[in-house]
């Protein structure tokens, strides 16, 4: 039976944009050690895929939040994506900074929406979720409404599903962690004892 979260984790582990070294691992921007690390930015350079990853996000925001009105990327790694969805879906675009510019319009959203429009935010990866979400503070303080959030990938941390249930966010994924770790493991790119390096970090990450 066909498995759309799981076909798509095979493209990002053909085009290396997921790379798992639960021996030599990743140090994140956050500090956190990691087996595991997501560029989904590495299929915008191949055009097939880079076609692939729109239509499926295009997919998800008809049919998830079909009453969107705009689109949101988040800065920097859902830029593209999320321009490539609005132009797509003819509808206005922004994107959201991490922080407010120091010079000129000291702008922290970049585009120009009306009040009261119903935004979908596209972004490219989940792992804890507060920069995410903090792109929906901004579009929310900015007096826009958002109607939830697509992304390539989640990690499925705990602390990440606890904030956005409590911001109120719908969250739809394209492919996440365990669809990644089962296709790796079924064409041997990882071990059985691989899995468990990978398991037990997943648990406590923070700390890993």
């Amino acid at each position: 039976m066909n498995n759309p979260k799981k076909d798509f984790a095979e493209k990002l582990l053909e085009v290396k944009a997921i790379k798992l070294q639960p021996n030599d691992p990743f140090t994140w921007a956050s500090g956190w050690r990691s087996p595991f690390y997501c560029d989904n930015r590495k299929t915008l350079s191949f055009p097939d895929l880079r076609t692939y990853v729109k239509q499926k996000l295009v997919n998800a925001v008809l049919d998830f939040f079909p009453e969107a009105e705009a689109v949101a990327g988040v800065a920097t790694g859902a830029i593209a994506q999320g321009a490539l969805v609005a132009d797509a879906l003819n509808k206005p675009f922004v994107y959201v900074r991490s922080k407010a510019k120091d010079h000129g319009m000291q702008n922290l959203i970049e585009g120009e929406l009306p009040k009261g429009t119903k935004v979908v935010v596209v972004e490219d990866l989940i792992s804890t979720g507060g920069s995410s979400l903090k792109a929906v503070d901004a579009l929310r303080q900015a007096g826009m409404e958002v109607v939830g959030m697509v992304a390539s990938y989640t990690y499925g941390f705990e602390v990440a599903e606890r904030a956005f249930a409590e911001a109120k966010v719908k969250l739809v994924t394209l492919t996440d962690y365990e669809h990644v770790v089962e296709c790796a493991a079924e064409t041997g790119y990882i071990t059985n004892d691989d899995i468990a390096i990978l398991n037990q970090w997943r648990q406590n990450p923070a700390e890993w």
